[in-house]
């Protein structure tokens, strides 16, 4: 670093300071402290044209800083535990248990006889609970500890993804924003994410979207001469530029309130501050205007989880579901207590013994159990298992996720929203065809053939009025296709200039960036890009853009010959005609060349004189009046592999609707290839103009009224702006005319394209084509950007939905037996014959090992096979209910005759009113050992949720499900036989191990009875969750939690540990999302 003192003219200081000055101050502070921005770029030893040198990164990384913001510190495993450890219900067990041990050594000479088994009998029975817990809570602890690490590993793999151009040795070259320095020359364009603070050197129609920083919504115009400073975290909403980077990592503004924030915690003092000091910085935290509450409230807003449809639905139910286990719990202890002391101080006339407070005790454990057994508290672990092992599985398949919850509601999906190029097209653009000098060629024409003045402003054209970041490279393989670096349609229309056989850099070299006098860029009011240039004696335009809007503003044309012949109606109507519509059937995308000049001397009679100041923001004026140079036809070929891939979503109940740009010829063409639109079918496509005619009312307002007349027939959306696309996708989703709502998912690429993504339920933002701004707004990142991936998406979210429908299936099976047979056993016998501790070893089974194998299923063909679910539809459906009550029928009658029958079936010893500490019986496992079977055969059958017969149909492609299965069993019959007074078992006979494992078996053979009754004599009211997911949300507690302080939980759901489990995950999932966050979106280029 002291090398590098000397070396550079300004420190981090200095330019911490310089990037606090905003606007005309900012100009001033650099004009007096450097001279210029040159100067500055002096200072720090950069060639404003060339970049720095490669061998200068590492020491500018060491004197300036990396360009890394450092995470929040990951949890402890032992800081896990303590969460673990917070629930009510272990706590509660954990008392219980203490109290029952210590009382156990406690023996009163009381002149009685004492049965030194029943004395070892109670400590063993309060271990047991407490080493019971202990193993819950470690398997709990080692869940999120194992999720924690894979969240951050996929984070890692983000931040190591996104791309930026430099300028290094003169090299216009792609970079990873982590190798980013401060000095580096960093290109920036439309559809940017700013990751570091620089100032601009230039700038053509620049405006930003500081909103993440400021709060406000209006873009902030940005030049060299009156407000060069850009932040990092800001978005480029139009334009495109050079900067100079001046701060990095926890220099940039980012970095500084993430570390306010606490994200970045460089030294001790800053991580012993309060809360109320954090709070005091934060608030008083401005640089000169540009407040850190927006993104404080940013930030927080986005620390809450969005609930999906699914989640909504699974906590109403786990809190029903809490409440009644509760009910019952309480039942069960004021029943124990109850007859204990009318049969103990009444009946009996006995006197209160402390050893009482044993049975007391014994009661409370009982309670509490029954309450474990019957909050489903494995649901949220089901549903995080399956979201993160789907998350895992499905960046192999293109779909990287943002949004965890996006997983499961692209299973839901009933309609796609997609753009055409690069998702239902290859993105690989060519020219095939153009119309130059009058002549419509079908194939590349040859250099010499055009006229001498008309290729030298084609090619000029071409090559001056696009980014000059958009390069097209020579294949590396021989024969291969040419490699093509920036906006495709642009690197089209290079590789025509490098197809006549001429070099796009040499025009570049010969007409620099810099020296552009003034650059109106891309974006989708304009349709068009516009350069202006001097040439002697003026100015020449040229613009390119969507053919129609060219030619309309057009009022000469470059004839046969290069005549210069001035264009009438009729003619223009011809070129629409004979070119542009013929190209369009073709599936072509046409776009308009055209060019004008400002001279002082009028030597061509399509010269515009001027003398003086020409006024460039009136934009309408000076781009009209042009002169077409040509037209050429762009091929984006359809991807071989979407006919089939959109069949397969046609079939599958979900509608596929094409939102393009184009005009309406094209965009019919390409869906009819794609299949979108069938001959013969009575489907709709418009454009843009007509759709905005037919929807909106007498005062110019969205009807939703006219918009449902549209939208179930709308196949073709053309020459759509993004505000287009909003408004379909919030009328699909506001619409209430289809049976169970419509939930929609949208592609976009572009930054316009933000608010529809952010609308839609789950919005892919293209990895490759898409703007940073884009990936910002989206739920899932296609790192191919194919329709394909989507297609998979569906396949996996309806994956993760069946996984949990199967788990709800078989957990609410075992909650309805666990919680009667509690119940009645204390009511009938004064006892419960489901000891605590086994019933732990069940909730084991059921909640984290039953979670695991059910969550992990691989998806297959067959799941496109059905209609989506769709927003209304139930929770757990008729076909489920079926099962769910003909399965616990069959349990309970086979449990209650071992119960009260099963001592005099196998002429064994009752376990019914045996006193406390007794040992155990064989009659007591028999029923505890046919309650495991039969719930280990009946996870077989909660493999099929949608009735179908084969219920080992794929059994053994899912190694998970059959280890734990087989794993389980093992335990079990070790913990039968050798379990002891540990588990309250004792061992069973041969015989009676072959009447447990027949009790199983009858699950499988009972599963095909209960298949066999048609669902018409089941009642709908069954069927749970069929409300809107909007009237879930008053049953949803808050879960916004900060490190610093504890969430303090609502009353009614203390109890409730699902929901605790379901907080420690979603602070987990934060953690992950707190990289995503700061980085604003996952990039892949």
């Amino acid at each position: 670093m002291d090398k590098c003192k000397g070396k550079y003219g300004v420190t981090v200081e200095e330019l911490r300071t310089l990037m606090e000055y905003r606007s005309t101050e900012a100009v001033e502070k650099i004009n007096t402290s450097y001279g210029s921005i040159h100067g500055l770029c002096e200072k720090l030893n950069t060639d404003p044209n060339n970049g720095i040198s490669e061998d200068e990164v590492l020491g500018r990384m060491d004197f300036y800083g990396k360009n890394e913001i450092p995470p929040p510190k990951a949890k402890s495993f032992f800081e896990l535990v303590c969460d673990a450890l917070k629930d009510a219900t272990l706590i509660i067990l954990l008392i219980s248990a203490g109290i029952s041990l210590a009382l156990s050594f406690y023996h009163p000479d009381n002149g009685l006889e004492h049965d030194e088994t029943e004395a070892e009998a109670g400590w063993i029975e309060g271990a047991a609970i407490l080493i019971s817990v202990i193993v819950v809570v470690l398997v709990t602890a080692v869940n999120d500890y194992t999720k924690e690490k894979q969240f951050r590993g996929l984070q890692s793999k983000i931040e190591t993804e996104h791309k930026f151009f430099v300028l290094r040795n003169g090299i216009s070259k792609e970079i990873y924003i982590n190798e980013l320095v401060v000095g580096d020359i960093a290109q920036i364009k439309y559809g940017d994410l700013l990751p570091t603070d620089g100032i601009l050197i230039q700038s053509s129609d620049l405006k930003i979207d500081e909103s993440s920083l400021t709060g406000e919504s209006d873009q902030i115009k940005k030049s060299v001469e009156h407000d060069p400073m850009l932040l990092s975290g800001t978005h480029i909403m139009e334009g495109s530029g050079k900067m100079v980077v001046t701060a990095v990592g926890v220099n940039s503004q980012t970095g500084i309130i993430m570390s306010l924030l606490g994200a970045a915690k460089d030294n001790k003092k800053e991580e012993t501050l309060n809360n109320d000091e954090k709070k005091e910085l934060l608030e008083n935290f401005e640089l000169e205007g540009i407040s850190s509450r927006a993104n404080v409230e940013e930030l927080k807003n986005k620390d809450k989880k969005e609930r999906s449809v699914l989640q909504a639905k699974l906590t109403r139910l786990a809190i029903q579901i809490g409440y009644c286990g509760t009910v019952v719990a309480i039942f069960t202890v004021l029943v124990l207590f109850i007859r204990f002391c009318i049969d103990h101080y009444i009946i009996s006339e006995k006197g209160f013994d402390i050893n009482d407070i044993q049975y007391f005790i014994s009661f409370l454990i009982i309670g509490v159990t029954v309450l474990v057994v019957a909050v489903p508290e494995g649901l949220p672990l089901a549903v995080t298992l399956s979201l993160a092992y789907s998350v895992k599985k499905m960046m192999k398949d293109n779909n990287l996720v943002r949004h965890l919850d996006a997983c499961e509601t692209m299973g839901n999906a009933t309609s796609i929203c997609s753009d055409k190029t690069g998702t239902l097209t290859t993105n690989r653009m060519t020219v095939v065809q153009s119309y130059i000098n009058d002549v419509h060629h079908k194939q590349i024409p040859s250099f010499e053939s055009i006229d001498k003045f008309t290729r030298e402003l084609l090619i000029n054209g071409i090559s001056i009025n696009s980014a000059y970041s958009t390069q097209v490279h020579p294949s590396k393989i021989p024969g291969g296709q040419k490699e093509q670096i920036g906006n495709k349609t642009e690197c089209s229309m290079l590789g025509f200039v490098l197809d006549l056989g001429q070099s796009y850099q040499d025009i570049r070299k010969h007409y620099p960036e810099e020296n552009h006098f003034k650059v109106y860029t891309f974006n989708s009011q304009r349709k068009s890009m516009s350069t202006v240039i001097k040439i002697d004696n003026g100015y020449r335009i040229y613009t390119k853009g969507a053919s129609e809007i060219v030619l309309k503003k057009c009022r000469w044309m470059l004839g046969k010959n290069g005549e210069i012949v001035k264009m009438s109606q009729n003619q223009i109507s011809d070129i629409f005609k004979n070119v542009i519509e013929p190209m369009a059937s073709d599936g072509l995308r046409t776009i308009g060349i055209a060019y004008k000049d400002y001279t002082r001397q009028h030597k061509n009679k399509n010269d515009i004189s001027f003398d003086g100041d020409i006024g460039w923001d009136n934009e309408n004026a000076v781009i009209n009046d042009l002169t077409l140079i040509g037209i050429v036809g762009i091929q984006d070929p359809v991807r071989p592999e979407v006919p089939d891939a959109i069949l397969k979503c046609q079939n599958s109940g979900i509608t596929v609707r094409m939102v393009t740009g184009d005009n309406i010829a094209t965009a019919r063409a390409i869906a009819t290839q794609c299949g979108i639109l069938k001959p013969g079918d009575d489907f709709l496509a418009l454009e843009g103009k007509e759709f905005n005619k037919r929807i909106r009312d007498s005062n110019g307002e969205v009807s939703q009224a006219k918009l449902d007349e549209i939208w179930p027939k709308l196949r073709v959306l053309a020459r759509a702006q993004p505000s287009d696309k909003y408004v379909l996708v919030n009328g699909i989703i506001n619409s209430k005319i289809s049976k169970n709502r419509e939930v929609v998912a949208v592609t976009g690429d572009g930054t316009n394209d933000g608010p529809a993504l952010k609308k839609a339920d789950v919005g892919f933002a293209m990895g490759i084509a898409g703007t940073d701004v884009a990936k910002e707004a989206s739920d899932i990142i296609l790192t191919d950007d194919n329709f394909t991936s989507i297609v998979k998406a569906v396949m996996w979210g309806r994956n993760v939905y069946d996984s949990i429908s199967k788990f709800l299936q078989f957990q609410l099976t075992v909650n309805v037996v666990a919680v009667v047979v509690a119940f009645v056993g204390a009511c009938a016998i004064e006892d419960t014959p489901l000891k605590a501790v086994q019933m732990l070893w069940v909730n084991l089974i059921m909640d984290t090992l039953a979670s695991l194998a059910l969550a992990t299923e691989y998806p297959t063909e067959s799941l496109l096979n059905r209609k989506p679910y769709g927003r209304t539809s139930p929770l757990i459906s008729s076909t489920m209910s079926k099962n769910i009550v003909g399965h616990a029928l069959y349990q309970l009658v086979v449990l209650f005759t071992l119960i009260f029958c099963g001592d005099t079936l196998f002429s064994i010893k009752s376990g019914r009113y045996t006193p406390l500490h007794a040992p155990p019986t064989q009659h007591f496992t028999i029923v505890f050992n046919s309650f495991v079977m039969m719930t280990l055969f009946n996870e077989i059958n909660a493999r099929k949720i949608h009735g179908e017969r084969n219920i080992f149909n794929g059994i053994f492609s899912n190694p998970i499900f059959y280890s734990i299965w087989i794993g389980t069993f093992i335990f079990q019959i070790l913990i039968v036989q050798f379990g002891g007074r540990w588990f309250q078992t004792a061992p069973l006979t041969v015989d009676q191990w072959l009447w447990c494992l027949a009790f199983g078996i009858g699950t499988l053979l009972w599963g095909q009875v209960v298949t066999s009754v048609p669902i018409s004599c089941i009642s709908k009211r069954l069927s749970i969750g069929r409300e809107d997911a909007e009237e879930f949300q008053r049953f949803l507690p808050e879960t916004h939690r900060s490190d610093d302080h504890p969430e303090i939980r609502n009353g009614h759901i203390l109890w409730l540990r699902s929901l605790n489990r379901l907080q420690t995950q979603i602070r987990v999932v934060n953690a992950f999302q707190a990289g995503i966050n700061r980085h604003e979106s996952i990039y892949f280029r």
